[in-house]
């Protein structure tokens, strides 16, 4: 291996002692000033480098002759050993960057390689030497010609070329053979003898067995062929599903040793619980459609459709189970937008502040925060619980106020309310100094907006409270038992009465204005029509600013823009203009305070029409909202498409979802007619599993689900493993949450190594923690 960077810097030395653990500065494997780079990366010990996994994988096996160059797709890596025959070293005029130029030949023909910036080519090549090359090829007239190709001796062993060359994700100025030759050497000294973690008979319970983890390192780095590459992939992807299902029974087990505090709640308050959220819904319903005395006497007949559907009554059911037990509930509550998550949580709420205990909800934002206050007041004041609220935006005497309530509530109101008993908040919940007197639940909105550790730190709050999980992304049911294997599940599949379907559409950007040359069938003619009608618009845009190399759409310039596109839209359509026209913009860059504004100007019809990026994904109930314009939709995921969708259609009025993409994308077009098909999100997510890579599917990226490296759970296989895992995990975590005593070696891995992040590593170590505390007791 040469010593030698493309970053500079002197050569490596190499420690005397050096193991997985060692820090990429000082190992040797690389010079100083490319560890620096490594580890701005992350990439920051020997350990971190060899688990760098490629990418992908380029198949240079078979050397091809330079005339059949000539069919070769420009897109494929080939590779060919030919002879240099001239070497021309030059500067570009422009940009002063070297360009060496090498006529090469074989036995079929002539050719070119070409590299840019690569000062070292000059150095390692020479007139007459032959070599492999492997990269891709363009043609010049007749000539094929490399482009910054890799290169290497043509007899066997050469690292860049000639074989099966992994190809890395790359960090800020390191090359990819410089990665290459880095990894190779970490392979050499500490690979092959890298300490294996898991027992003999665990890699012997996978069918065919799994090769020890130096083995498999080697071979997904460098393998000799695709089968040796698959099973070490396979090695690791076990390993990863093992980790976080050791982590998932570990914390089952500490809960099922906890005990909770038994909320016993009467048939009658039942009851009384239940009528007062359907007497909410009810007069919500009516208070968003009286509009005139006709629609008044619509919304009567509406009123009784605001009644608790069978999933919410079973969902309420469950959840009356669990808290009336003595071990904490862990559940999940999962259902659509809409699908009447809030209710059920306010019931739960109730029930909890009836037996004097307290219960908190936690939500994302601030605004969701405040609107789930208002909707919780609504339920809980008719039944003597005042509702407090707690966000980070909250001023200090009013914060003093609310935090005083919490630690010691049940004092009542003049207007007879009990406080502190029910708190609705953010982040702050979480924070040091809030301090609950009695939690016995908490109920956590959104829940894959939140890391297992604020969890874990809301249920910190209380002596082992209730949790009830709420998220509006349906996993598959064919990924439960990974992502769901610690909890219970309540599905809401049933949307309450009176919703509208959303009638949704794919349309391209030239039918923005028109279709087929008709100016009334235009998106924008779409949505001057229903703001004239007293609706309001959502567009969604990918970006903030514009990206000139991406063509995507930027809110910024799109939002300065569209007010005179909407108005021209209009004069070709033979649309009166509405008079109080009012583009808004929203987006990620805003303070939290200044989205708040936004939104609230925007409920409340200040602003018609909403330009804004994915901070809209989750938002306020806007009854009025009836236009969803998602541009550039083939650049989101099923998961936030359906989300977005999920903006609209809270009112009586028809609404509309327009999907506007240019992909010619077959997987792109797939998931868009996935989301014109159907509105449900559980059969969203099951199709999704079909057409997306497992990292991207409906809601697996928001489920609080660490992102796997290997495992691929779109596949059945992967599926199969998990399967397994679990039940290997069952057999080597005891009864306290701690691994058994003879697994310190996966044990260190975990909590240290590269399994680190899929979460076990901290919930075995608090089990320790906890038996240590009970072995001082006793």
């Amino acid at each position: 291996m040469s010593s030698r960077t493309d970053g500079g810097g002197s050569a490596p030395t190499r420690p005397q002692v050096l193991t997985a653990r060692s820090r990429l500065t000082g190992s040797g494997l690389v010079a100083p000033t490319v560890a620096r780079r490594l580890e701005r990366s992350g990439i920051d010990t020997v350990e971190a480098l060899l688990f760098h996994l490629p990418r992908r994988y380029d198949d240079l096996t078979r050397p091809r002759s330079l005339h059949s160059l000539l069919e070769a797709p420009p897109e494929e890596p080939v590779s060919s050993i030919v002879e240099i025959v001239e070497l021309r070293v030059e500067q570009t005029f422009r940009r002063r960057i070297q360009r060496t130029t090498a006529v090469i030949r074989d036995a079929s023909g002539e050719g070119e390689a070409l590299w840019f910036g690569r000062r070292f080519v000059e150095r390692r090549l020479r007139p007459g030497e032959t070599v492999l090359l492997s990269g891709r090829v363009s043609m010049r007239g007749w000539l094929p010609r490399y482009e910054n190709p890799e290169f290497g001796p043509a007899d066997t062993g050469a690292l860049h070329a000639g074989r099966i060359v992994p190809v890395y994700r790359l960090s800020a100025g390191v090359s990819l053979r410089v990665l290459r030759e880095g990894i190779r050497a970490a392979l050499d000294a500490v690979g092959r003898d890298f300490p294996e973690y898991l027992p003999d008979e665990v890699r012997a319970a996978v069918e065919g067995g799994l090769p020890p983890i130096g083995a498999a390192l080697e071979a997904a780095h460098y393998p000799p062929d695709f089968p040796t590459r698959d099973a070490a992939l396979r090695r690791l992807a076990f390993d990863e599903l093992l980790a976080l299902q050791v982590g998932m029974v570990a914390r089952d087990s500490r809960r099922r040793k906890a005990l909770a505090r038994s909320i016993k709640v009467s048939d009658v308050r039942m009851a009384e619980a239940t009528a007062s959220v359907e007497a909410t819904l009810g007069t919500a319903t009516r208070r968003r459609l009286a509009t005139s005395p006709e629609a008044e006497r619509r919304a009567m007949a509406e009123v009784y459709a605001a009644r608790l559907t069978d999933d919410q009554r079973a969902a309420l059911a469950a959840i009356r189970a669990d808290l009336e037990g003595q071990r904490p509930m862990l559940r999940l509550l999962q259902g659509d937008v809409g699908s009447g998550k809030t209710a059920v949580a306010a019931l739960a709420l109730a029930f909890v502040a009836d037996a004097g205990s307290q219960g908190a909800l936690l939500a994302p934002t601030d605004l969701l925060a405040r609107q789930h206050g208002a909707t919780l007041r609504g339920v809980l004041e008719p039944l003597g619980h005042a509702v407090e609220v707690l966000t980070g935006s909250l001023p200090a005497a009013a914060r003093r106020a609310v935090l005083e309530r919490l630690a010691a509530p049940g004092a009542p109101r003049t207007n007879g309310l009990t406080e502190g008993r029910i708190v609705v908040g953010t982040h702050a919940l979480v924070q040091e100094g809030v301090a609950f007197a009695d939690l016995a639940l908490a109920v956590i909105d959104e829940q894959h907006r939140f890391g297992v550790a604020q969890r874990d730190a809301l249920a910190g709050k209380g002596l082992a409270p209730h949790l009830l999980l709420m998220t509006a992304t349906p996993i598959p049911r064919t990924l439960g038992h990974v992502l769901h294997a610690d909890l219970a599940v309540s599905d809401l599949r049933t949307l309450p009465a009176g919703r509208s379907p959303i009638t949704t559409g794919v349309r391209s950007s030239d039918q923005l204005m028109n279709v087929a040359g008709d100016p009334t069938r235009g998106t924008y003619p779409l949505i001057v029509r229903e703001v004239a009608a007293g609706g309001r618009a959502f567009v969604v845009v990918p970006l903030i600013e514009d990206d000139p190399g991406s063509g995507a759409r930027a809110a910024e310039s799109f939002a300065a823009e569209l007010g005179g596109r909407l108005e021209e839209a209009a004069a070709r359509a033979g649309l009166p203009v509405p008079p109080r026209l009012a583009i808004g913009l929203i987006h990620g860059r805003l303070r939290p305070a200044e989205r708040d504004e936004v939104m609230e100007r925007f409920r409340a019809g200040e602003i018609n029409v909403l330009v804004g990026t994915t901070v809209l994904e989750v938002g306020v109930d806007v009854p009025e909202a009836t236009v969803m314009v998602i541009m550039d939709a083939d650049r989101f995921g099923v998961a936030q498409l359906h989300q977005l969708r999920g903006r609209v259609g809270r009112g009586e009025a028809r609404s509309y979802c327009v999907l506007v993409s240019d992909s010619d994308d077959p997987v792109a077009r797939a998931r868009l007619e996935a989301l014109v098909a159907s509105q449900d999100g559980f059969a969203l997510a099951e199709a999704d599993l079909e057409l997306r890579n497992a990292g991207e599917l409906l809601g697996l990226t928001q489920s609080g689900l660490p992102p796997f490296r290997v495992a691929r759970l779109q596949q059945p296989a992967d599926r199969a493993l998990s399967l397994l895992a679990r039940g290997l995990a069952e057999e080597l975590v005891a009864d306290d949450g701690a691994l058994r005593p003879h697994l310190e070696g996966l044990a260190a891995e975990l909590d240290q190594g590269w399994l680190q992040r899929v979460g076990a590593g901290d919930v075995l170590a608090a089990a320790e923690v906890e038996a240590g505390d009970a072995e001082g007791d006793r």
